[in-house]
Parts: C-alpha cells; structure tokens; sequence
C-alpha cells in the first residue's frame, strides 16, 4: 500500500498546505519517498492533487487537517487514516499497523 502524509523539517505531522514535506510510505518497497510538497503555502487542494498523481492509495491526517475541497477532490480515490496519538513520521512508522486499522473510506465531518 502507498500511504500519503504530510510533514515539516522536524517530520511532525502537518495540514496539507502547512508541510513544507509530501511523503509516500511505501510498504512493497519498504521506504518513504519524500518529496517538496507543492501545496506548501498555496493550498490542500494542490498537495492532494500531488498525492493522488504519486499514486497514494491512502492518506493519514488528523482532524481538521483537510478541507471540503481536498476531501472532494480525494474522495474515492484514498481511503482516509484518521489519527490523533501520533504526531511524527517515526511514531506512525513504529506503529504502522495500529494506523491502517484506521483506514475508511469517507470521513463524516472534516
């Protein structure tokens, strides 16, 4: 599975337009693919663009991270890991598991 977040220079976990970092955890090939994020400053909307372009299969954020017109744009294409424990790339990546089991596929309210 390839899972999309977004995160700053201290790899703490971002809104899409806040990261300066797009990431890919690539679970086949065991690593993380990052990239400049290039919503960053300019809107969610351009990072899910970005992120459904790279393939992403799913997409971790946590409450109020999108908004109604990235979640729109994403719909059907991502299944959604809501997440509120975990704040940085190496805490999601220690419990990669717990975060899948979050996976859904439409979120109720943003």
């Amino acid at each position: 599975m390839r899972i999309a977040l977004v995160y700053d220079e201290g790899q703490n976990l971002k809104p899409l337009d806040e990261g300066e970092i797009l990431a890919i955890i690539d679970e086949e090939q065991e690593v993380v693919e990052q990239y400049e994020n290039p919503g960053f400053k300019i809107g969610k909307d351009v990072t899910m663009d970005a992120i459904i372009q790279l393939g992403a299969q799913a997409i971790i954020v946590k409450h109020g991270y999108l908004d109604q017109k990235s979640y729109d744009l994403s719909k059907g294409h991502l299944a959604y890991m809501l997440i509120d424990q975990y704040n940085t790339l190496t805490e999601i990546i220690e419990n990669l598991d717990d975060v899948k089991s979050l996976a859904v596929e439409e979120l109720n309210g943003l």
